[in-house]
């Protein structure tokens, strides 16, 4: 039978160089391993990376060229782009075990022993030799450039204290302690963040690039290690923190630019893939999907949005939190209702404020603004861009004969106003939307819905939009929303919390 044809348990049974050579083990570098495992996954039509959901048509081909190309590969993005997660998905590629030289702390290929301690081995005890096998999970190393990174940490360097024990002399190579990237031979080394490696320790990989050799301290060492280097970088640490050095660039042979989702779908995807909606939540809070679609927008605002910095990114890490934060919202007024089950409100998008506002980062304009009111302000923006996928386009109904909000507008023009407090029960939401005349019709007129809930949230939604569109006024409150006439919010006198009170008199005074 032949050696790739061998089942798991049959590999694992096998326990000498002797019993390998006989099932027709034949040397293969990481590089062509992950190359021939690589096409029959291409011809055999499977998915190469479950669950990256956007880059079937530009990241994904260009790391199957790169693998094919057996290339060194740099991941070039911006924050939250999946790019370490990719690096670890190609340990799929491996075989599910290799041999190795058992104990040896390189793990040698018993048939090309790269270490001292393996090559004396194999000489001393030939098809003897014990061999032992190595899971694909265990061949992948990674490590974080961080500013206290030493070329002994990634490298090696000699050991006192092994040479001590053994009675070496430093100039025998086995007093050397190994570092990361010679204890990954044969293995997948990934180093996330390059840029912030120190300019020094990055000119150490050079050879090792290049050459597949390591140099440590004076020893005339050479060891060509078999190792798949990927690298992943953020164009912004170029100028903020550190820089890939020249020569270094030079040596990776693939630099692969990633993106975030170009559409909202894609955005939806990734975000009900990676999002820990906790078991109490699954049962009890039911999610319209354009509620799903606002938090995607959300992001899509906050790329394009003036107060936020660009060249930052705004990470897939945003709406997962926002969708989470969504949930415990809705989650969290049921809970002080004592209601079994509830609906995610248009209201509680602004609970998800804070998952927000660690997730941007503000040019100066922005900290102008303060974090929470860009926050508020992406979230309406949001709300404007979708509203005009579900209704007439505020802009032209202005000029339209019938003006289909004209009832809502007069009915807020009269003097009504609705205050819309976060965490009222689901029957008083019904209540207060009801109330707003000319507001159901409008909304069924529209569409047809499925649920009581699902037109609720609809009606809610009109409402913000209508006040995005300066249809209708919106004012802030301590806890919920306020909709009133236009004309009434943009003259609205300060409220108690406008004033400062002044300890020497009881007077009141505005700031």
């Amino acid at each position: 039978m032949s050696y790739s044809l061998l089942t798991s348990s049959q590999l694992l049974d096998i326990q000498t160089l002797g019993e390998l050579k006989k099932a027709g083990y034949q040397s293969r570098s990481i590089k062509q391993e992950l190359r021939d495992n690589l096409i029959v996954k291409i011809k055999n039509k499977e998915n190469i990376f479950p669950g990256i959901w956007g880059y079937e048509e530009t990241v994904i081909p260009d790391v199957e060229r790169a693998i094919l190309s057996m290339h060194n590969i740099n991941f070039l993005g911006l924050r939250g782009q999946a790019k370490t997660r990719i690096a670890r998905m190609m340990t799929s590629l491996l075989d599910e075990y290799i041999p190795y030289v058992k104990n040896s702390e390189l793990h040698d290929d018993p048939l090309q022993p790269l270490s001292r301690f393996a090559k004396d081995i194999v000489e001393e005890y030939g098809d003897d030799t014990e061999v032992a096998w190595l899971h694909r999970d265990e061949r992948y190393t990674e490590k974080l450039a961080t500013p206290d990174v030493s070329v002994a940490d990634l490298i090696g360097d000699v050991d006192p204290i092994k040479a001590a024990t053994l009675k070496l002399p430093y100039s025998d190579e086995r007093v050397i302690h190994f570092g990361l990237i010679p204890r990954s031979h044969r293995g997948i080394f990934v180093i996330n963040e390059l840029p912030d490696l120190q300019a020094r320790i990055q000119v150490a990989l050079f050879n090792i690039l290049q050459e597949g050799d390591i140099q440590i301290r004076g020893f005339k060492l050479r060891l060509p290690l078999d190792i798949q280097f990927v690298f992943t970088a953020n164009p912004e640490d170029y100028t903020n923190r550190g820089s890939i050095v020249t020569p270094l660039k030079d040596r990776i042979e693939s630099q692969i630019v990633t993106h975030y989702p170009k559409k909202i779908e894609t955005g939806k995807k990734i975000t009900e893939q990676e999002a820990v909606v906790k078991t109490e939540q699954i049962g009890t809070i039911k999610v319209n999907e354009l509620a799903k679609t606002l938090i995607e927008q959300i992001a899509f605002e906050a790329r394009e949005s003036e107060y936020v910095d660009s060249k930052s990114g705004v990470s897939a890490r945003l709406t997962i939190s926002a969708y989470e934060s969504l949930l415990s919202t809705a989650e969290r007024r049921a809970l002080i209702n004592g209601e079994e089950s509830t609906y995610v409100r248009i209201s509680d998008l602004y609970g998800v404020v804070s998952a927000i506002c660690g997730k941007v980062e503000l040019v100066y304009e922005g900290e102008v603004e303060g974090p929470v009111i860009v926050a508020q302000n992406l979230i309406g923006k949001a709300i404007r861009t979708q509203f005009l996928n579900f209704f007439p386009d505020p802009e032209k109904s202005k000029k339209s004969k019938i003006n289909p909000y004209a009832k809502v507008i007069e009915w807020f023009g009269s003097g009504n106003e609705m205050e819309m407090p976060g965490d009222m029960t689901d029957r008083e939401y019904m209540a207060r939307l009801k109330t707003i005349d000319g507001l159901d019709d409008f909304v069924d007129m529209l569409s047809a819905y499925s649920s009581t809930e699902e037109k609720l949230f609809m009606m809610e939604f009109a409402l913000h939009g209508m006040a995005e569109f300066s249809l209708i006024g919106k004012m802030s409150l301590d806890q919920g929303m306020k909709f009133q006439d236009l004309v009434s919010s943009m003259f609205s006198g300060p409220g108690e919390d406008d004033y400062d009170f002044d300890e020497d008199d009881d007077d009141r005074k505005p700031f």
